[in-house]
């Protein structure tokens, strides 16, 4: 059994949400092919704010000037593959109890209200991001989410059902593990 991951659901200290956000903010910059703006010494609350207005601008930047968004998915979901992997593995992760306590862990942080069952059933009742992106911003950005939880999981599929960008009360999602997966 994983001790950290109880611990971290009840407290995750500030520099590790800090240190979290910076990655992610490094790992989706490099899908877009550019630099992360200027964010030290801004506050979490500020921080984020600033990767959600980055990745709406860059994302409306890309559908607007007809650049290759599946190649750009596959970016994100690769880096985002990574970074869960990267998690996951100094983690320990085996479970899928524990990829779901991983997922709320960092969607925490996110400004996201993730509930996870261990039969795969994933519920985003409240989301940061929704007050800035359109549905097809967050279908395509939502390849960070299944690349994070594959990543995770050392194999698994995350597939979205509803969105709250598309007008649901909340996101739904189902993950199962591949074959040959943990």
């Amino acid at each position: 059994m994983n001790l950290l991951l109880p611990l971290l659901q009840i407290y995750t200290p500030m520099c590790v949400k800090k240190r979290a956000l910076k990655e992610l903010f490094n790992f989706t910059a490099a899908a877009f092919g550019c630099q992360v703006p200027p964010i030290e010494g801004l506050s979490l609350d500020e921080c984020l704010h600033q990767y959600a207005m980055f990745t709406q601008g860059h994302m409306e930047a890309f559908i607007r000037d007809g650049h290759d968004l599946r190649a750009l998915q596959e970016r994100l979901y690769v880096n985002a593959y990574q970074l869960g992997r990267r998690h996951g593995q100094m983690l320990h992760i085996r479970t899928i109890d524990e990829v779901m306590a991983m997922g709320r862990i960092l969607y925490r942080i996110l400004g996201i209200e993730f509930q996870g069952k261990a039969q795969g059933g994933v519920v985003i009742s409240r989301c940061y991001f929704s007050r800035f992106y359109s549905g097809q911003v967050c279908r395509i950005m939502s390849a960070m989410d299944q690349g994070l939880f594959a990543g995770l999981s050392g194999g698994g599929q995350l597939i979205f059902t509803s969105r709250i960008t598309e007008g649901q009360p909340c996101c739904r999602a189902r993950f199962t593990l591949q074959e040959g997966a943990k």
